[in-house]
């Protein structure tokens, strides 16, 4: 297990915006792994490579006993909204209320080099939002609803993940 540092705001790297991917290669491959290890040793359910000081269009997702990593992330679709509390990594001890779109498709590319289109709702559509913020320099902070101090958050029961399939 090989943990790498996080980065903290103020850190100017968080604001950057991070670059293709051009090569899966053996330092990628051990980046990705590197980050499951830090997120999972932060207590975090995402975790993007600007966060290690990396500038690669990359993030790993550990949610409900599933793994996901993104490479060269695309959004192609996303619709709906909700409202919910985040928290980040990057900024510890600070959370605050940021809207999201509730359904989200991606397409990426996995650890293995294999191209893949997920759809998702709800905590899982928010964590890839948060992420892919992350690749483009922005921070949840930056995304921060002026809320009633009562604001209770949505409980959602259906299934995060609609779809996941390989192309």
């Amino acid at each position: 297990m090989a943990l790498r540092n996080l980065r903290i705001v103020p850190d100017s790297i968080l604001r950057k915006k991070a670059k293709h991917v051009r090569e899966l290669d053996k330092r990628t491959i051990t980046l990705i792994k590197d980050m499951y290890d830090t997120m999972k040793n932060e207590e975090g359910i995402g975790l993007a490579a600007p966060q290690v000081g990396i500038l690669k269009r990359i993030f790993v997702v550990g949610l409900n006993d599933h793994k996901y990593e993104f490479i060269n992330p695309e959004i192609i679709e996303m619709s709906g909204e909700y409202l919910d509390v985040e928290g980040c990594l990057s900024i510890p001890g600070e959370s605050g209320v940021v809207k999201r779109g509730d359904y989200i498709k991606v397409k990426a590319t996995d650890i293995d080099g294999k191209d893949f289109v997920i759809e998702a709702r709800n905590m899982l559509a928010r964590v890839i939002q948060h992420e892919n913020d992350h690749l483009n320099g922005v921070l949840f902070t930056d995304k921060l609803e002026d809320v009633d101090e009562d604001f209770e958050r949505e409980i959602f029961e259906e299934e995060e993940l609609i779809s996941f399939k390989y192309i």
